[in-house]
């Protein structure tokens, strides 16, 4: 008797449903990607119970006949792909054809659709068709997906809480709200609207609806291509940033994707402009020739592969950092209007999932949608320096006071020594000549083996640095002479902090990388410590050497050497104005 047997259809679907759906998230992403297969130009998402208890999606779209209302429940039915040769031209979000199979058999469905004559309804409970019958004739789709893992308790049990599973849903929808801009979406949970897009196909817009006004009036516009890719959309000044990569959203050709090497490389063009453990805003479009990209990785199709990738990034690298460069990044501090809040009861507050996830709202404030356009009140004539100030004071031995006709400026001193010394040790390193210092007394370090063999395997590298370094005993080794830009008075320290460094970067070696590191570290340890008085004239040469730097708007590690108050914000906050 044979023991091998093939599997009952509804236990294939309930078995490909945990790759499909792995929670409610999964659910609304595959049901909002079909109505957007589907033409729709408005898709409204209703969810109960942060989607646990039902999600319904209504579209617009094309609808569907009553033939296919039935046939797309079934397990590889696609109207997406027909041929082989189709799965390297895939113009759709989905094609698979698994979704549906995967999300009936785990739900209870009803699904109301039609093309403008007959409509058709089609119940579905546990993957089995309970009946089929006709319905109205309202063109588009409306889909309703109740009791998510009912007949799966195993997988009910290891759903999220209530507010995680509508922070997912709501990271998705943001998302697919950037990738389509065009489209008009409404999220609402338990009755309470979460997200609105109007459709304009303003993706500024978008933003602001997504990540607040103030997010979206630090926003630059990027457009750049090369022979296989072109990229548009926004990146955030670097005074934006964020603590995980989540706001980083990276579209192809309509579709939210991910990437490693695609998202450190947005994040490394950031390089020196912001911290390096927080990332900025950024929503990257990508359009690529089909044939180029594979999405058929995971079943989720958010994973991909680029052909040519190393053109992709260093595209994106490149029109990253012109962004940045052209800009003054100076911060502009403003003054925020003063919000009356509604005051709330503690059980409102326990209950409420209507708060938006991802969104920074201004509640009860009308935005002006031309603040969006408007411009930093710095004049840019001249966008590769800092603009003209004269010092008048210090403040705590930390902070120089600037002034001009425009406003006030103030300077972190030590941010900003570090900034000018950091470039100046980077363009040493790069140097080609080459200059060292001998010492008086040669300095003799000992390592664990490990340690010691891997510097051991460097020491033409660090030769190359302009250090004499040699073996010396067991697991030692002896300095002799050092490059001329280490810090003075610390030179022993600051030669242990390089070796330890090249110890450090054993893996994934990458000389640009150690350099910037070793810079930054330097720059650091010559710099103007707080707390520090300095003369009037020392201010004014800390000022003048600043304007010469590359980038004079953040020291080595992101942070801001200035700020600025314009003359308007000062007036206001001392409510000579804007009443």
């Amino acid at each position: 008797m044979a023991v091998i047997k093939i599997m009952d259809e509804i236990l294939s679907n309930k078995i490909a449903a945990g790759e499909v759906v792995e929670r409610c998230s999964s659910v609304v992403k595959e049901l909002v990607e079909n109505s957007i297969d589907a033409k729709a130009t408005e898709i409204k998402v209703e969810l109960k119970e942060s989607g646990i208890k039902e999600i319904k999606v209504i579209d617009n779209g094309i609808g569907m006949d009553k033939e296919d209302a039935v046939m797309a429940f079934n397990r590889h039915a696609t109207s997406k792909i027909i041929d082989e040769d189709d799965l390297y031209h895939i113009h759709t979000l989905g094609f698979r054809g698994e979704a549906l199979a995967s999300i009936a058999s785990v739900t209870n469905v009803d699904l109301y659709t039609s093309k403008g004559d007959v409509g058709t309804h089609v119940n579905i409970k546990g993957g089995k068709v309970i009946s089929v019958e006709n319905s109205d004739a309202r063109v588009g789709t409306i889909i309703s997906v109740k009791d998510l893992f009912f007949n799966t308790p195993a997988r009910l049990k290891h759903l999220k809480s209530l507010y995680t599973e509508l922070s997912n849903i709501m990271d998705y929808m943001n998302k697919i709200a950037l990738s389509h801009p065009e489209i008009r979406f409404v999220v609402s949970n338990d009755g309470k609207e979460l997200l609105r897009t109007d459709g304009s196909n303003n993706l500024l817009k978008c933003i602001k609806n997504i990540f607040g006004i103030n997010i979206a009036k630090k926003m630059l516009e990027i457009n750049s291509s090369n022979s296989d890719y072109k990229i548009d959309g926004y990146i955030s000044l670097p005074e934006v940033y964020k603590t995980n990569r989540n706001s980083i959203v990276t579209i192809v050709n309509g579709r939210i994707v991910r990437n490693t090497e695609l998202n450190r490389t947005i994040n490394d063009s950031y390089h020196s402009y912001k911290p390096d453990n927080y990332y900025p805003v950024v929503v990257l479009n990508i359009t690529v020739d089909t044939s180029l990209v594979d999405v058929n990785i995971h079943p989720t199709k958010m994973d991909i592969k680029f052909g040519n990738i190393e053109e992709l990034l260093d595209l994106v690298s490149t029109t990253i950092k012109d962004s940045l460069k052209k800009k003054t990044l100076i911060p502009h501090i403003e003054e925020k209007p003063t919000l009356v809040k509604e005051t709330r009861t503690f059980e409102e507050i326990k209950l409420d999932f209507d708060v938006p996830i991802v969104s920074e709202v201004i509640e009860d404030y009308v935005i002006n949608e031309d603040l969006i356009e408007e411009e930093t009140e710095l004049n840019e004539d001249n966008i590769d320096k800092m603009p003209i100030m004269y010092p008048i004071g210090l403040v705590h031995g930390t902070y120089i006071i600037c002034q001009n006709e425009i406003g006030m400026y103030i300077i972190d001193q030590h941010a900003a020594k570090e900034r000018i010394n950091y470039e100046i040790v980077k363009d040493k390193l790069n140097s080609k000549i080459k200059e060292s210092i001998s010492m008086l007394f040669p300095l003799t370090i000992e390592y664990t083996s490990s340690e010691y063999l891997i510097l051991k395997e460097n020491f033409e590298f660090l030769r190359e640095l302009n250090f004499d370094i040699e073996e010396f005993g067991i697991n030692s080794v002896i300095v002799k002479a050092h490059p001329v830009w280490l810090p003075k008075g610390n030179e022993d320290n600051s030669i242990k902090k390089i070796l330890e460094l090249v110890i450090a970067k054993e893996k994934n070696f990458n000389l640009d990388k150690f350099n910037d590191n070793v810079a930054a570290t330097m720059a650091c340890k010559m710099s103007i410590k707080a707390n520090t008085n300095i003369t009037m004239d020392e201010m004014e040469n800390l000022i003048n050497d600043l304007r010469k730097c590359k980038n004079p708007f953040n020291c080595p590690h992101g942070r801001p050497t200035i700020i600025y108050y314009s003359k308007n914000d000062l007036e206001k906050l001392f409510k000579r104005s804007g009443f």
